[in-house]
Order: structure tokens, then C-alpha cells, then sequence
């Protein structure tokens, strides 16, 4: 039976690749992000009554190139929390590759706010990529959503502590020069490299340098010790 699904709008964040972006929603609250509305769904009266709810839940559509898994006709996937090595049934995951690419991703909500006649709303706690399309929101409700003797089977409880991040003295003048621009750039980048996007199984090697996109930069940096060094900025 076909569906016809209508984006009500997209998703506006920092993360113009894959690599790097939190791996859930919530996880890493230096995160800003826009939801911008299409017509008609940014008129006001469609969001009356939002500003009372302190969280939403983001229903979205995985569009660049995420989709069924390629293992056992898509029925399987290896979750990143194990190493990359185990695999499980897709819907015993949350991985993005599914039999229909829908995404749902809890954030805080911000502010709302009115520009040009059309309401976008402000949120923190993105992981999703920019331009990501929204079918629908829904606000989180602590007391149905909140299920405190709830299992979290493979992943019980949030990964490990978050990693030191140290600049390099280029690193962080290319930096202030940037936040001009971008004034949430130096924790977004902390907060971001904090939490380590490196795959579970990549082992530390501090000659390597890795980069992460965030707006129109390139974060070059490397690990040692369990330290990141964020080591230049370069414009992409």
C-alpha cells in the first residue's frame, strides 16, 4: 500500500556531513538547530500553545543516502556501541538504516520565533544533518514519555565520559576570528569533539588527523591519551 508523506519543514544545523554528528538526540545540548516551516504549516495558529512544552519530538526523513542496510536483505546492522562488529536485528537499533529512513530525534525547545510571517522554531540537542526534512513534531510529555524502570538492552546508559579538548594556539585564533560569525562555534566544537565521533573500533593513533564539517569549516584535530587537540580551522 503506498503513502504519500509530506515534509512540514526542514531542519537548519552546523552538521553538513555525517561524520560527527551525535549519535541521539539530547546527547550533546550545545547543539544549535532551526526548524524552518514550509507553507502552510508556519502559520501561527498551527503552533499555539508549543512555548508550554520544554522538549519536542522531531519525526524526520534520513534523505542523503541513508536507507535498508546491506546486510541480510537490511535485516541486520552493526551498531557503532558495540564496536562495529556485532550484528543485531534493525529494529533493535536506532541506526539510520532502516526499511523506511524515518528519524526521530528529541531536542529542547528553545524559543519560537516569527520571521517574515512564518514561525521557525529554535532547538538544542540536534543530531541531524543540514537540510534534513521534518514530516512532524510532537511535544514530549514527561509523564508518558519518561519511563523510569524502563531496559535499554544493548545501551543502558549514555557512553562514557566525555574526552578533555585542548586548542592549539592557530586553532584558536582561527577561531575567535570565526565566532564572529558563528558566536556558539568554541563550545560547539568542544562539545562536539568531547564526545568522541571516531567509530567505537578505531583505536588511538595521534599522528592521525581527523576533520569534522561544522558550518563552512573543516575542524582538523588528533587524539592522544584520551585528549583531543583541535589543531586548525580551515574554509571549505
Amino acid at each position: 500500500m503506498p503513502l504519500a508523506l509530506e515534509p512540514i519543514g526542514v531542519v537548519r544545523t552546523p552538521f553538513v556531513e555525517k561524520f560527527g554528528i551525535p549519535r541521539q538526540g539530547g546527547l550533546v545540548d550545545a547543539v544549535h538547530g532551526v526548524v524552518e516551516l514550509l507553507a502552510p504549516f508556519g502559520r501561527e495558529e498551527a503552533w499555539r500553545g508549543i512555548e508550554g512544552f520544554s522538549h519536542l519530538w522531531l519525526i524526520t526523513w534520513f534523505h542523503a543516502g541513508k536507507g535498508a542496510s546491506k546486510g541480510q536483505d537490511g535485516l541486520t546492522v552493526r551498531p557503532p556501541r558495540l564496536g562495529g562488529n556485532v550484528r543485531l536485528g534493525v529494529f533493535a537499533t536506532r541506526a539510520p538504516y532502516r526499511p523506511n529512513p524515518l528519524g526521530l530525534t528529541l531536542v529542547r525547545l528553545e524559543s519560537v520565533e516569527s520571521v517574515g510571517g512564518s514561525i521557525r522554531l529554535m532547538v538544542r540537542g540536534v543530531d541531524l544533518l543540514d537540510g534534513t526534512p521534518v514530516l512532524d513534531i510532537k511535544p514530549y510529555l514527561p509523564y508518558a514519555d519518561a519511563v523510569l524502570e524502563a531496559r535499554g538492552g544493548f545501551a543502558p546508559e549514555a557512553p562514557e565520559g566525555a574526552l578533555e579538548v585542548v586548542w592549539s594556539e592557530r586553532a584558536r585564533a582561527e577561531c575567535r576570528l570565526w565566532a564572529e560569525r558563528h558566536p556558539d562555534l568554541p563550545e560547539l566544537i568542544e562539545a562536539v569533539l568531547a564526545r568522541d565521533p571516531r567509530p567505537a573500533y578505531q583505536a588511538d593513533d595521534p599522528e592521525r588527523v581527523y576533520g569534522v564539517r561544522l558550518y563552512e569549516l573543516d575542524v582538523r584535530w588528533s587524539v592522544k591519551g584520551g585528549v583531543v587537540t583541535v589543531r586548525e580551522l580551515v574554509s571549505v
